[in-house]
């Protein structure tokens, strides 16, 4: 067998993973765990969950200058103040656009109804021993009325921020991105009207 043949050998065997993420050893060899008398590591057990929120914007159908979007902004572990678009978990029974409307009521006290789809972001994250899978759907929405308030536990604050301040405002990148998109559909809904 050539040099070459027994490289594409090796390569297409499967490499298996150990509860710990180590390669795995042949029977009868001891892992280092056990040799230095540690217990194996449990595996954390992965989680998917759903939620959905919105870009709520008041004076969509006015002049470009005057439009704004409700944020809440959360205090991090490191005492920041981080702003983002209102979300939250989908619950038994609601839709992703039920959820959408209720999350911007409940996190920012107003009212709103979907215009459109923005898109979903996924992220991984560790919490409580789990390894959590996220989706979150986002939506454009037109601000009802209702009264700006942070009275939901988990805002810090909550404030009205012109649409042109999104990308210096919003805390994370695929946030950023979604005003993005919402910027490029009013823009298409303002030249539809025209």
């Amino acid at each position: 067998m050539s040099p070459a043949d027994r490289a594409n050998s090796r390569r297409r065997q499967p490499r298996r993973r150990g509860s710990a993420g180590s390669a795995a050893k042949p029977s009868g060899a001891a892992s280092g765990a056990a040799k230095s008398g540690a217990p194996a590591k449990p595996r954390m057990r992965t989680v998917r969950e759903t939620s959905a929120g919105g870009l709520v914007v008041d004076g969509l159908d006015g002049p470009r200058e005057k439009r704004c979007a409700a944020l809440i902004g959360r205090t991090d572990r490191r005492g920041r103040l981080l702003w983002s678009l209102p979300k939250g978990h989908i619950e038994e029974g609601e839709t992703a656009e039920q959820t959408a409307i209720r999350e911007v009521a409940e996190e920012t006290g107003i009212n709103g109804t979907v215009v459109a789809e923005l898109g979903s972001i996924d992220y991984w994250f560790v919490t409580d021993g789990r390894r959590v899978h996220k989706t979150v759907h986002h939506y454009l929405m037109r601000s009802l009325g209702g009264e700006l308030s942070d009275a939901d536990v988990e805002v810090t604050k909550v404030a009205w921020v012109p649409l042109s301040e999104l990308d210096s405002r919003l805390a994370y990148a695929d946030e950023r991105r979604l005003a993005e998109v919402a910027n490029r559909l009013i823009d298409r809904m303002e030249n539809g009207r025209q």
